[in-house]
């Protein structure tokens, strides 16, 4: 009796100690942080076809494809992101900075700001290995390469001569070839030049090949042509015109009062395959169809959507000058309203993770503005395949 009564009390502290144990584990588990999911690296779709910069523009049912395969591999954060454009170098973001921003999947390309060709280039190689990891589509990346700047950007480049100082089309074709050149061994598929301002503008005027007007368009087209053959965008600027304002949309909003006479110089450029525009911070006055109500042209979209898009017919990307630049600064909201006017891509905005979460909100929140950035996103897309930034 004695044994069974020994054997039942240590049944009863056996069973009391593995009680408590259990307790203990459950306390201790009580006590640990629940582990965050770790975010799965989507697999962007393989592309099997090889794209040229002039398929961007033709009727292509192979790109069309790619391009909703692709879209439909990426969350909202990486549909937002493709419209975001940081600049990176003297003057712009550090190198740091723009690895953060692609960690946390908000931007699309990179400005080349002002650098060394070596810089750009190491640069270039480790954003990309980021993005990689990431599983972000590839970038645009950019550069202020006009004949007038392309030397003091890229330090190191090949000399060219300033567009004001070229005087036949032969050597707007040798300028072009030289700086393509330069662009294709850093790694920079977007160049944000030629600028088709008429001369008589201080700030802009030298910068491009109107300082005999007849000769803006033909060899700006030349230009553009001899980019865009080396698998270079080329980017007419700035829409609607900065050539007769007279004073520097970097420092302050400009305006054009009453007519629009430069826009003339947009339709050859389109005609012939331009694939980027950019538009300037240029507000409308005394204009009754294109007034801005006070607005840069970057915020607008009579000018961006209405002007541009429908009458004009341009199919290509549409960029804003800088989003740092006095002329658009004091506009509140001024990336959703930019990209509600029409705008693909936003160059250097002062806060890039600001930026991306006005813009993501809305897009959760407003269906019409969910459509507009789809088809931004779209573009940026198109355009990255036909580039070869994605392959």
């Amino acid at each position: 009796m004695i044994k069974v009564e020994m054997k039942h009390w240590i049944t009863i502290c056996a069973c009391s100690v593995l009680l408590l144990q259990a307790c203990g584990q459950n306390s201790e588990a009580a006590k640990t942080e629940p582990q965050k999911e770790e975010r799965k690296v989507p697999q962007l779709p393989e592309i099997k076809h090889t794209y040229k910069l002039a398929d961007y523009l033709s009727e292509n049912k192979d790109l069309d494809k790619d391009v909703e395969e692709l879209f439909k591999t990426l969350d909202d954060t990486a549909i937002v992101a493709q419209l975001i454009m940081p600049a990176v170098g003297r003057l712009g973001n550090t190198p740091n900075s723009i690895k953060a921003l692609i960690d946390r999947r908000a931007i699309g390309g990179v400005l080349m700001l002002n650098g060394t060709k070596t810089e750009f280039t190491s640069w270039i190689k480790v954003f990309n290995e980021l993005n990689g990891k990431n599983g972000n589509p590839g970038f645009l990346y950019s550069a202020d390469a006009e004949p007038s700047l392309f030397n003091r950007k890229i330090s190191g480049s090949s000399t060219v001569k300033k567009a004001n100082e070229i005087t036949s089309l032969a050597e707007v074709n040798q300028c072009a070839d030289t700086i393509a050149a330069t662009l294709k061994a850093i790694g920079i598929n977007y160049n944000f030049a030629p600028v088709v301002d008429l001369a008589a503008n201080g700030t802009v005027g030298y910068r491009g090949f109107a300082k005999v007007e007849a000769n803006n368009v033909p060899w700006s087209n030349a230009f553009i042509a001899r980019m865009q053959e080396q698998g270079i965008i080329a980017t007419a600027k700035h829409f609607p015109g900065h050539g007769l304002v007279s004073g520097d949309t970097h420092k302050s909003l400009q305006a054009i009062d009453g007519e629009l006479k430069e826009v003339k110089t947009y339709p050859g450029l389109i005609e012939k395959g331009v694939l980027s525009i950019m538009i300037g911070h240029l507000a409308v006055v005394n204009n009754p169809k294109y007034n801005t109500n006070g607005l840069p042209a970057t915020c607008s979209k009579v000018i961006i959507t209405d002007l541009l898009r429908k009458e004009l017919g341009f199919k290509g990307l549409v960029v804003t000058d800088a989003m740092n630049m006095g002329g658009v600064t004091a506009v509140k909201g001024n990336s959703v309203k930019a990209i509600e006017a029409g705008v693909d891509i936003l160059l250097m905005p002062l806060d890039c993770m600001k930026s991306h979460g006005e813009i993501l909100a809305k897009y959760r929140s407003d269906a019409a503005f969910k459509a507009i950035v789809d088809a931004a996103a779209k573009r940026v897309l198109r355009m990255k395949l036909c580039a070869g930034a994605i392959k």
